[in-house]
């Protein structure tokens, strides 16, 4: 099993690709605070049995190193002894709510995974 997740302030998007050529979204997790987030992913990721984590970094933009170096150590944080790969985010959300209606769920941070997991999978 291949994840992928999209970390944001207040919720991290999740999903998933059982076959390594599908990606769905899954449940995204609530982030209270970073230690609470780490517990809850790296429990996502036990119960999916993932092999395989992709982590969506964004690049280019004014503050691509604070960002790059906030998501690793949250990254640092997990109980996940996979592969870890970074994939290039740019774009992920805008074209995620090009996909969903409402915003409003949390559906938009997973489907962001999807399209960063669909993204590696291509490669």
């Amino acid at each position: 099993m291949i994840a992928a997740i999209d970390i944001g302030l207040k919720r991290i998007g999740m999903a998933v690709s059982p076959d390594g050529k599908i990606a769905l979204p899954t449940t995204p997790i609530l982030r209270k605070n970073r230690n609470q987030a780490a517990k809850d992913v790296s429990n996502a990721l036990k119960d999916k049995e993932a092999k395989i984590l992709v982590v969506g970094l964004p690049k280019g933009g004014s503050s691509e190193a604070e960002m790059e170096r906030r998501i690793k150590h949250f990254i640092s944080l997990l109980d996940f002894d996979g592969q870890i790969y970074y994939e290039n985010e740019a774009y992920s959300s805008l074209e995620a709510s090009d996909l969903v209606s409402d915003k409003r769920d949390g559906k938009l941070d997973s489907v962001a995974a999807m399209i960063i997991l669909e993204r590696f999978l291509k490669r």
